[in-house]
């Protein structure tokens, strides 16, 4: 007897497995946001970051010294490698002008004692606005007026040691006393993409899977498949094989196009890849599980397949946020930030991260595995609950009369055959 609903089971769970395949890949819309879009994401905000960091910033230079010295200054500015002198207004007036017109996004004023006042061994004072309205453009073209301004500090203070008698050495130390020497840790090159798109890919795969996922959940509800599906003797499917035909069917789909884009992809484009591949497929297994059961979960309460785009396509940017990827988790209130973690997402950027730009161990992000796996655990409960739930709605929706109809018209059959395949379902 054990064995014969043993094998049951298993029929169910195959017929339900094709029955999803049927779904992704012939339904547009489904393969559209389950196998197509982490793809064309993916592809899209890579290229779109692909020149790493913000170069030739046009700047204007306010030069009323006129001198040798002003511009030497200006000379160091346009020789930095991010911004580049594009205007030399002629008054601050005209400068503002074009700040504003958006012709340049920063103004370096030199005043018109400059030269005289580093003749007579005083400070001299460069006045610099940038705009922070954009924080990338902000550091980069204060960063660059600044290296400039100390150059030339460092230059005029060793010219004075030397007048002063002071040997060469004595003069290189005073003139420079604490030489600074940083190396750039896991994104040498300080770009923008190498930062951004860890956490954006692994945001792309939770909301894909939520959306999609969703689609079909709506689909099977709409047409009644929890028990147009049953087999030939059976009122309807189990709970267990629903859950874990999906979330098989799902899994080896992204398992294809994940190993896409952490091979190919990361390549192609140059992403840092400093984690072991054990290690980024042992972290990727519980993160995917988890973010399936969420979605299977989630899928149980849409009517309709349109409610999971209209709900769930405006939590992309709140998950972005919630992980910490575009704002220091540091930043984020304790209580929001705690909130957050019960979202895959959120502990699937911190470790993804750790492992594949920072080169971490599976050991190091342990913390972040066994919640993956937690939440993996308490996500599969609610999907069998939510899917027990949807199932006792339909057989009592399956008992009630043809007349009792709320618009008070008889209930038509659908065409639907119960054969486990997806031609049978609408698209």
């Amino acid at each position: 007897m054990k064995l014969t609903r043993f094998k049951t089971k298993c029929r169910e769970l195959r017929s339900i497995m094709r029955t999803e395949y049927g779904h992704i890949f012939r339904d547009e819309g489904v393969a559209l946001v389950l196998v197509l879009a982490l793809l064309i994401y993916a592809t899209v905000y890579s290229v779109a970051y692909d020149t790493q960091v913000l170069r030739n910033i046009p700047i204007g230079v306010v030069d009323l010294s006129r001198t040798h010295s002003s511009r030497a200054l200006i000379n160091i500015f346009d020789a930095a490698p991010n911004i580049e002198v594009a205007y030399t207004p002629v008054s601050m007036e005209q400068a503002r002008e074009m700040f504003f017109d958006r012709k340049i996004y920063g103004i370096v004023y030199i005043p018109d004692d400059y030269e005289r006042t580093l003749m007579r061994g005083e400070r001299s004072v460069v006045g610099v606005y940038v705009d922070a309205s954009y924080f990338l453009m902000y550091r980069q073209t204060f960063s660059d007026v600044v290296s400039g301004v100390n150059t030339v500090g460092s230059e005029v203070e060793f010219s004075r040691l030397l007048a002063g008698g002071a040997s060469l050495p004595q003069a290189e130390t005073i003139s420079d006393p604490v030489s600074l020497r940083t190396t750039d840790l896991f994104n040498p090159y300080l770009g923008y993409g190498t930062f951004v798109m860890p956490s954006i890919i692994i945001i792309i795969i939770q909301q894909t899977m939520l959306i999609g996922i969703g689609m079909i959940g709506g689909t099977w509800r709409e047409f009644g498949l929890y028990r147009k599906l049953a087999l030939p003797g059976e009122r309807r499917l189990s709970t267990i094989p629903i859950v874990l035909g999906k979330s098989l069917c799902y899994l080896s789909v992204y398992c294809v196009t994940g190993l896409y884009i952490l091979v190919v992809h990361y390549k192609m484009f140059h992403f840092p890849m400093n984690g072991s591949f054990g290690a980024v497929l042992g972290f990727m297994i519980p993160y995917a599980l988890a973010c399936i059961m969420l979605a299977v979960a989630v899928s149980t309460l849409f009517r309709y397949r349109e409610n999971s785009i209209l709900l769930l396509l405006w939590t992309s940017i709140p998950m972005l946020l919630l992980s910490g990827a575009s704002v220091p988790r540091e930043a984020i209130p304790p209580a929001l930030y705690a909130f957050g973690k019960i979202f895959p997402s959120s502990s699937g950027v911190e470790g993804f991260v750790r492992i594949q730009t920072a080169g971490a161990t599976l050991r190091e992000v342990a913390p972040q595995v066994i919640t993956l796996w937690i939440l993996a655990g308490v996500y599969f409960v609610l999907a069998c609950l939510g899917v027990r739930r949807v199932i006792r709605i339909e057989e009592r929706n399956a008992e009630k009369p043809a007349g009792d109809s709320p618009c008070g018209c008889t209930a038509v059959s659908d065409a639907g055959t119960g054969s486990g395949t997806a031609g049978s379902v609408p698209a």
